[in-house]
């Protein structure tokens, strides 16, 4: 008699529920062991509240959704790599703008980045540029006289700065500021995919692409700002990659630039030097062979602070006076030891289930080649390559939440992190089936969660 044994359950089954479990872990203490005076957020963790909705993005939402879960896979693998990027780019543009206008243009577009706590609420302020620089340290704490809003005194004022040279060349209100942050936002994941290319293998860029375009932070990306501060720390990335790799000189002049404007548009994302030592790590043997690179990418990286300095602005000093206005407010209620966790919960909402799958992965891939001492063949050395650069983002996004810095809101505050550890996707085999679950939570999350910021 033969004993049919059970098919043995995959292992990536194990991390899906597990993230699965730490999700609804993060809901059922949040709304029973804690109060709303507790967490200061509507629907743990996650900021937002229940309410069941559809929109005008409804229909586009499920087509593109649709048509990148049929066709994604294998369209990313033919399509010529020069027409794959805007391809890309164009996509991820209809996902963003479709999720955003489930809420209806006036509260998914328009209205997002005027309310009290937004940059555009203090546009006014702004009419003497260079002495509104010099005084913008003295309106931080609460205390203070005309203190700024939340987001504008949690940011360098360069995060501000954009919205207001918006506004000065004609496109003000809004509707405009939030086409341009959807708009570069959608860029970012165009920028991920030339760092894999660059740094690891256009194969596995090409498997990553449908993961990166149909991402759930999409809901977060239409249209916070942190998903252009995203866009421009992916593309400084994506330039230092090409620097490394042989391109020419400037190439690295552009990411030092950026790189210097990162700093200057979030405090936290100051912890992308992890990111960029990956770059160079994986890069080596190109820094070797032309350490000239560092003299364009520091020139690059000093203008911006040299600039804002001029100006009369001291990062410094700023980001301890933000410390102190964060403990002046929510954050000097909100209790670190549900934050520390519920914050990774965040995280699975905005990668996705198919992520964790990929994490873990990526995980056993830099296990293995420790237990064999680094050896690999080509095929599996790229994979391992592709492995460390995510290990490097996610290194970056634990190490903010440690600090304490980010607790709660981390579904927008951690949209430049997070996209790095979408590309793990490129290890999943079946890729329909997983980027139909990313599309279904992104669904999912967009007409049942009034989310906010």
């Amino acid at each position: 008699m033969t004993v049919t044994r059970p098919r043995p359950v995959p292992r990536d089954l194990y991390a899906v529920a597990a993230a699965v479990l730490l999700v609804t872990a993060a809901v059922l203490v949040g709304r029973y062991v804690y109060t709303y005076d507790d967490l200061i957020v509507g629907w743990p963790p996650l900021l937002g509240r229940w309410d069941p909705h559809l929109g005008p993005g409804t229909p586009a939402a499920v087509v593109v959704a649709a048509t990148v879960v049929a066709y994604g896979p294998a369209v990313a693998a033919r399509l010529p790599w020069r027409a794959l990027l805007p391809a890309a780019w164009g996509t991820a543009l209809a996902w963003t703008w479709s999720l955003a206008l489930i809420d209806g243009w006036e509260r998914g577009v328009a209205g997002r980045l005027t309310t009290r706590q937004e940059y555009l609420s203090v546009i006014d302020r702004w009419q003497d540029i260079p002495a509104t620089l010099r005084d913008f340290n003295g309106h931080i704490l609460l205390h203070s006289p005309d203190n700024w809003p939340a987001h504008v005194a949690g940011h360098p004022p360069g995060a501000t700065l954009t919205y207001v040279l918006l506004d000065r060349i004609g496109l003000g209100g809004g509707g405009w500021a939030g086409a341009l942050t959807v708009t570069v936002g959608a860029t970012a994941g165009v920028a991920v995919l030339v760092t894999v290319r660059a740094l690891a293998a256009e194969r596995l860029a090409r498997r990553a692409a449908p993961f990166l375009v149909l991402a759930p932070a999409a809901v977060w990306m239409g249209t916070s700002a942190d998903g252009y501060f995203a866009a421009v720390a992916a593309w400084a990335v994506a330039l230092l990659a090409l620097a490394v790799t042989g391109r020419p000189l400037w190439w690295a002049a552009g990411s030092g630039l950026l790189f210097g404007l990162t700093c200057y548009l979030s405090y936290g994302l100051t912890l992308f030097a992890v990111v960029a030592a990956a770059v160079l790590l994986l890069g080596r043997r190109g820094v070797r062979a032309r350490p000239v690179l560092f003299v364009p990418l520091l020139a690059g990286a000093a203008v911006v602070p040299v600039a804002f300095t001029a100006a009369g602005f001291d990062w410094w000093e700023a980001y301890h006076l933000l410390v102190e206005r964060y403990y002046e407010g929510a954050a000097g209620v909100r209790p670190y030891a549900y934050w520390v966790w519920a914050n990774l919960a965040c995280t699975v909402l905005i990668t996705g289930l198919a992520t964790t799958a990929g994490l873990r992965r990526a995980g056993g891939l830099l296990v293995r080649r420790r237990v064999e001492g680094g050896r690999a063949e080509d095929g599996r050395a790229e994979e391992v390559r592709l492995a460390f650069l995510v290990g490097a983002g996610l290194l970056a996004l634990l190490a903010a939440d440690l600090s304490g810095m980010s607790k709660a809101e981390t579904e927008r505050i951690w949209l430049p992190f997070a996209l790095w550890l979408l590309p793990a996707c490129a290890f999943l085999t079946r890729p329909r089936g997983w980027l139909a679950a990313q599309a279904v939570l992104a669904l999912l999350l967009n007409h049942l969660v009034a989310t906010g910021w």
